[in-house]
This record gives C-alpha cells, sequence and structure tokens, in this order.
C-alpha cells in the first residue's frame, strides 16, 4: 500500500495520455471515414452494431471486474474463469450468426447477413484476452495497456483507411472492428506471458461468478436503455438517418466516454485495494471524480456551443443535419459526465446490487422518454433523452451515495468549482464567436473559439476557484519512482 499513491497517480496520467492518443486517433478516424463512406455505410454497420454491442456485454460475464475487485486470488481461479470466459465467447459467436437473418428481415436489409457473420467472430478474440487484460489492470500496469491500446487501434484504423480507400465500403467498417481487438488480445498474451491451466471445480469462484453476473446484468440493463433508440430509430426511420444520430452519438460521447476510461479503470482498481479503508477510499474516489469532471464538463459544454463548426470539421457538409442531434444530445452527456463515476464507487466496494436496481429504474424512465420522441424523429429522440437524464440526475446521486463514505456535500464541492469555471469559459467564448463569424474557415473559427474558452476556463479553475494545489499535488506524485 505505501507506494499505492504514486502508482495510482503514474497509471492515471499513463491512462489519461492513452486514452487523450485514442480520443485523437478515434476523431482522425471518424474525420476520414466520413469522408470516404456515406452515412448509409455508417447506418448498415450501426443497425448490426447495436445488436453485437448487447450480446458483448456478455463477453467478460463481469468476471474481468471481479478478478480486478478480488482482494486476493489465485492461478487456479483465475484459469477457471478464462475458461468460462472462452466458452462465453464461443457461444455469442453462435447467437450472433443465428441473429443475421433475424435482422435481415428486422430491418428489410439483406446486407446485414453477412455484416452480423462476419462480426460474431470478435467474440471469441475478445473473450480470450479478457482474463489477460484484467491481470495487468490489478497489478495498475496501465502504462503497457495504453501501448496495447494504441497499436491496436492504430492496426485497425489502418486497414479500415486502407479498404475504405479501395472502395470496400461499409466492409471498411466490419474488418477494422474485427483488427483491433484481434491484435490487441495477442499483444496482452504476449506481455504477460502467462499460460492459463485447466479448469477446476470448488476453488472458491462461486462468490466471484455471484458478482460478475450482477455486473453483467447492470451493464446489460444499461446497454439496452442507452442503445435501444438506435434500433427504433433504423427500424422506423431508416439506415440514412440512423447513420446521421449514431455519429452524432459517437462523436459527443467520445470525449466523456475516453476520459471515464481512463480515470476510471485507475481509480477502480485502486479503490478495490483500498475498500476496507474508508478514509483513503474516500479521498481517492473524490480525487478521480473531480479529475474527471474537470475535463469532461468543459468538454462538454464546448461541443453543444459549437455543434455546427465541429460537425463541419469533423464530418464534413454532407453531415450537416446531424449537428441539431449533436447539440440536443450534449445535456445527455453532460449528465453521464457526472453520474458515470459514482459506479466506480458502488462496484468496488460490493454495491454492485444497489447498481443494478439504479439500472432498473434507469432503463424504462429513458425508453418511455424515446417513445415520446419517436414520432418526431431523431432530434425528437435526442431532446427526449435529454430531458429524461437531466430529471434523473439529482436522485441517481442522492441513491448511489446513501450509506456511503461519500456526502451530497462532496459531489456538490467536486463539481461546483469546475462547473462555475466552465459556464464562465462558456459564455465568453460564445461572446467572442460574434467576432469570428466573418471567417471563412471552419477550423480556424473552432481553433479560436476552443482556444479562448479553454484558456479561460483554466484560468478560471486553477487561480480563481483555487484548484492550482489539487493538481500539483498530482504532479509531486510522479517524483517517488514505483
Amino acid at each position: 500500500m505505501r507506494d499505492l499513491k504514486q502508482k495510482t497517480i503514474r497509471s492515471g496520467l499513463a491512462k489519461l495520455f492513452g486514452q487523450a492518443l485514442n480520443f485523437i486517433l478515434r476523431i482522425f478516424f471518424l474525420i476520414i471515414m466520413a469522408r470516404l463512406l456515406d452515412p448509409k455505410d455508417f447506418g448498415l454497420v450501426t443497425m448490426v452494431a447495436v445488436v453485437t454491442g448487447l450480446y458483448a456485454m456478455f463477453t467478460t460475464a463481469g468476471l474481468s471486474t471481479a478478478t480486478i475487485q478480488k482482494a486476493s486470488i489465485n492461478d487456479e481461479q483465475i484459469s477457471t474463469l478464462f475458461w468460462i470466459n472462452m466458452l462465453i465467447g464461443t457461444l455469442l459467436a453462435c447467437l450472433c450468426m443465428i441473429t443475421a437473418p433475424v435482422l435481415v428481415t428486422f430491418y428489410n436489409e439483406p446486407r446485414l447477413f453477412w455484416i452480423t457473420m462476419i462480426m460474431a467472430a470478435g467474440f471469441i478474440v475478445n473473450a480470450a484476452g479478457v482474463q489477460h487484460s484484467a491481470l495487468l489492470q490489478r497489478q495498475l500496469r496501465f502504462v503497457t495497456l495504453t501501448v496495447i491500446e494504441t497499436l491496436s487501434q492504430l492496426a485497425g484504423i489502418a486497414v479500415g483507411i486502407g479498404m475504405a480507400v479501395a472502395d470496400f465500403g461499409y466492409w471498411a467498417l466490419v474488418v477494422s472492428t474485427i483488427v483491433q481487438p484481434a491484435i490487441g488480445t495477442v499483444c496482452v498474451w504476449a506481455v504477460t506471458a502467462w499460460i492459463p491451466g485447466s479448469p477446476r471445480r470448488n476453488i472458491g469462484i462461486r462468490s466471484m461468478l455471484r458478482f460478475g453476473g450482477t455486473v453483467t446484468l447492470n451493464n446489460l440493463i444499461v446497454y439496452v436503455a442507452y442503445n435501444i433508440e438506435k434500433v427504433l430509430l433504423g427500424r422506423f426511420w431508416g439506415a440514412d438517418v440512423l447513420g446521421l444520430y449514431g455519429r452524432a452519438y459517437q462523436l459527443i460521447n467520445i470525449p466523456t466516454q475516453n476520459l471515464n476510461l481512463a480515470i476510471g479503470g485507475v481509480t477502480f482498481a485502486a479503490l478495490s485495494r483500498l475498500q476496507n479503508d474508508p478514509v483513503r477510499l474516500r479521498s481517492y474516489f473524490l480525487k478521480g471524480y473531480s479529475l474527471a469532471n474537470s475535463l469532461t464538463l468543459p468538454t462538454t459544454m464546448f461541443c453543444a456551443s459549437f455543434a455546427d463548426d465541429i460537425i463541419l470539421v469533423a464530418l464534413g457538409p454532407k453531415w450537416a443535419d446531424a449537428a441539431t442531434m449533436f447539440r440536443l444530445l450534449s445535456p445527455t452527456v453532460l449528465v453521464f459526465g457526472i453520474i458515470n463515476p459514482t459506479a466506480w464507487l458502488l462496484v468496488s466496494t460490493g454495491l454492485q446490487e444497489r447498481s443494478l436496481k439504479i439500472a432498473l429504474v434507469i432503463a424504462p424512465l429513458v425508453i418511455a422518454a424515446y417513445a415520446i420522441g419517436l414520432p418526431f424523429g431523431p432530434n425528437g429522440v435526442a431532446f427526449a433523452y435529454s430531458t429524461a437524464m437531466m430529471l434523473w440526475l439529482v436522485p441517481h446521486i442522492l441513491w448511489c451515495l446513501h450509506g456511503t463514505a461519500i456526502s451530497p456535500r462532496d459531489i456538490l464541492l467536486a463539481t461546483g468549482k469546475p462547473l462555475m469555471s466552465a459556464v464562465i469559459a462558456t459564455a465568453i467564448a460564445i461572446a467572442a464567436q460574434f467576432y469570428f463569424n466573418q471567417l471563412h474557415s471552419p477550423f480556424l473559427r473552432l481553433g479560436l473559439e476552443g482556444g479562448i474558452m479553454f484558456v479561460v476556463y483554466f484560468w478560471m479553475l486553477l487561480f480563481i476557484m483555487g484548484q492550482k494545489t489539487f493538481y500539483l499535488d498530482l504532479f509531486r506524485g510522479l517524483r517517488n519512482p514505483v
């Protein structure tokens, strides 16, 4: 435990750097592919990806989380979990292939058959690397994981762009999604140098299976709640509309998703080691939560304020209709940035059943919102979705924190300063926008708007709001070797 702080800080910064690079690469890939392919190509892949994403909730069966969260674990247990993951991955691949004709009939789109069949292979590939990746996370080897994730992402991007240039259309997206996890799995096997043994019985994994099952069910419910609108839009409004909505959702969600993965992965691993030390657990959680919100809040507000230029720069003129959806979805992503980190606290401290109950309330709330907005098209769905999430924000926070070491006041203090700084910085950037509207280059406009906003934001946060000491403490943690 003595070097946990330094190891956590180093891992966190490595993960942040990796996710920043991941963000840049994802945006780059999206920009290039949006110009090489049509909205309908993205819509076709999204029709399948929504379903395969649902099945993917079962790939790990929550067993990677169980491996990380468990206070102590042995080789026999990990080996048995590996083979369970492989069995589940094989069953999911078979289920995916069975689903192919169903999707063809549901969407009345024959091209979905072979897209689904090819994407089925991804389940076996992913399952093979679940426990190896979990071992690296358990050991806080996030520098290694960051290198692996970047290499595999670059491979997927190279294959995707190459196939798109060669005029393979939507197949460029399909193959890219298979190549990336395949490279990642090969790398984690090589780095861990761990060979799973034979599966065993009666080795004390029942509690881990129960833990993993609860986490999986929770993830499944949340996934359905947050993605079923794409199924509905594809079914009733077609592939073109779904392509626009799907790219708008992906583009605005990338920053928050990347930051949550970067900070959350490290924080969860650290909190799991501190689950019996409430004082240090509270300190670590609030620092991770503050850092996450200080980055996600201004980013989301920037996206909402300058949606037109962002869509024009990122996707190109033929995607202009996505700008309104992009802006209407921004409150939803803002709420995600505030509530998603509470899952670190619940799962790391063994409160996964509470997280499941919360998911069971969120699901009908947002699905009802989709139903209300669906007759009005993608903009109606986006507006209803964001309205439901804004109404849910306070009840969610209060429910998550009840009976834990964290109080609502702690959360208010952690979010208040970055929120106020972001609001002021956004207002100044919007005011400055009037002087930049005459500029013909959207790249230049966006660069000036973003530059002003983030300079003002960090000046407000560090000096006016007094957060300079907090960040200096993070960097001082780098001085001592791990």
